[in-house]
């Protein structure tokens, strides 16, 4: 089975996850942050992947340090989950649209972290979450799940549904690129030999 569990503990967060790749979409999401908590169950249901995140931070000053740092944490525990990577598909890719927004998300389990990221929000808070911080979120999980990963809003003017089509895109395309393909059983998906 391909699971993880990490721990994640500083001054600004306190933070267990646990991911299954092979799961059903089910999630328990406890980040302190009901925004944050509404996108991460997108990518578990989406991703058909089962994620738990209990995570203490430090939300008198802001939301910044919960969501960098459940990405961090959720990309640790990605690459832990993943394994050898032999079998994968690897590269995948999801449009999403959700009434008037679309967005593109295209990924590449590399073993190699980049982020490419251009969305432009219609407005700089959705509720009480400062958009900034789905950046700060992607970010966080690439550095430590070594993925590259693009992310484009295409179009868009509720800033609700362009986060929601990201989020959903990306559970989608995580979804497809850790599938296992019977074609390449045991293989390393990469000329190389490694990822």
């Amino acid at each position: 089975m391909r699971k993880a569990e990490v721990s994640r503990d500083t001054l600004e967060t306190k933070i267990a996850v646990s991911i299954n790749l092979d799961g059903t979409g089910v999630s328990k999401l406890q980040s302190g942050v009901g925004f944050f908590d509404h996108m991460l169950d997108q990518i578990a249901r989406h991703g058909m992947m089962d994620i738990s995140v209990a995570c203490q931070g430090d939300l008198h000053i802001d939301a910044h340090h919960t969501v960098e740092d459940v990405g961090i944490a959720l990309g640790q525990a990605f690459k832990q989950a993943l394994g050898d990577k032999k079998g994968i598909r690897r590269y995948a890719h999801a449009y999403v649209p959700l009434d008037e927004a679309l967005s593109r998300v295209v990924l590449d389990i590399s073993g190699r972290p980049g982020l490419e990221f251009n969305v432009e929000f219609t407005r700089a808070r959705i509720g009480e979450f400062d958009v900034d911080l789905v950046r700060e979120f992607f970010q966080g999980f690439v550095n430590h799940a070594a993925i590259t990963l693009h992310i484009d809003n295409l179009r868009g003017t509720n800033a609700h549904h362009q986060a929601e089509t990201i989020y959903k895109a990306f559970g989608r395309a995580l979804r497809a690129a850790v599938e296992l393909d019977p074609r390449m059983a045991g293989i390393m998906p990469s000329t190389k030999g490694s990822l």
